[in-house]
């Protein structure tokens, strides 16, 4: 037990370090604007998908596609349920407009992507990649749609029609849901590239942990602490976001009877801190930006304590 306690608190150490790096380089100048888009487009655009075909053909059978079908589930509910639990909690918070629907993207999803991906591979090892796309594919669908409105409203107060076309258009030309889709395409056909384009696609994958790390230490530095405060509702998020939504998730492994790896995997993704594009989706279109920052930022310290707890329970 005292091993999987010093494994988790080192692996999360590591995932700080990096994003000190980050930050440290956002405060030399070595990072900024410009550079800080570069990353987020490689990572997400070209990376991340590389990632997605290596983890899937490298740690996943046709005998695992099948299983993981009835897994897709877990992710899911486990999202609803949380979105549910948010807005009762914002309701109930008596939130101004600007910030009742930020506070509901930020407690209902986590950062599956930039903080989740690394943090498991760094736990449970590159065989955890494809659960992570799994939870990653259920995520983005709603930080895509019922995120996005959320966010609009509260800066608007209104949102903008979306046909059908439009939403599965949005959806199906992501990079990294296209990555997934290949993979998955190209596992139940049982085609594998050739032995050089999956080492060429390894090269790549690698940057994704240490480019994205990085990434969220420059948010980090870009919003500055000195937007962190505790103001209303923030507590409450930390308790959806790091407490509830795990808890949540680890009951719906157990009623559809996921377990293992995968479901070791389900409840360290729902127990991440804050999606990192509410911030901007925030100064976007008009909501609290300075509510949102303070999220981030704590939710994303908060995981330092949340996380090795976490591995001690969940065995």
């Amino acid at each position: 037990m005292a091993g999987e306690f010093l494994h988790a608190v080192s692996a999360v150490f590591m995932i700080f370090c990096l994003m000190a790096v980050g930050c440290g380089l956002g405060a030399m100048g070595w990072i900024g604007k410009a550079e800080k888009r570069f990353i987020a487009r490689f990572v997400v655009n070209i990376a991340v998908p590389m990632n997605c075909i290596v983890g899937v053909l490298n740690h996943l059978n046709r005998e695992g596609l099948m299983e993981m079908r009835s897994m897709f589930l877990v992710p899911i509910c486990c999202i609803l349920l949380s979105l549910f639990i948010s807005m009762v909690a914002a309701m109930l918070l008596k939130l101004p407009d600007n910030r009742r629907g930020v506070f509901v993207s930020m407690a209902f999803l986590s950062n599956t992507m930039f903080i989740g991906l690394p943090i498991s591979t760094q736990l449970f090892g590159e065989i955890s990649v494809p659960y992570v796309m799994l939870y990653y594919a259920g995520s983005t669908i709603f930080t895509q749609t019922v995120s996005v409105i959320l966010v609009e409203r509260s800066g608007t107060g209104r949102e903008e029609e979306r046909d059908l076309l439009s939403f599965g258009k949005g959806i199906l030309t992501k990079p990294p849901i296209l990555g997934v889709i290949a993979a998955f395409l190209l596992l139940t056909t049982g085609i594998r590239p050739p032995e050089m384009a999956m080492r060429f696609a390894g090269y790549l994958s690698d940057t994704v942990s240490p480019l994205a790390l990085m990434y969220c230490g420059y948010v980090v530095y870009e919003l500055g602490f000195r937007n962190v405060k505790f103001e209303r509702g923030i507590p409450a998020m930390l308790i959806i976001r790091l407490l509830l939504a795990p808890l949540i998730c680890a009951l719906l492994c157990r009623g559809f009877g996921v377990d293992g790896l995968a479901r070791r995997v389900f409840i360290t993704e729902a127990a991440l801190p804050v999606v990192s594009q509410i911030t901007v989706m925030a100064g976007e279109y008009g909501a609290d930006e300075q509510y949102a920052a303070a999220g981030s930022v704590l939710s994303t310290i908060g995981i330092f304590v949340t996380i090795p707890i976490l591995m001690l329970i969940v065995r």
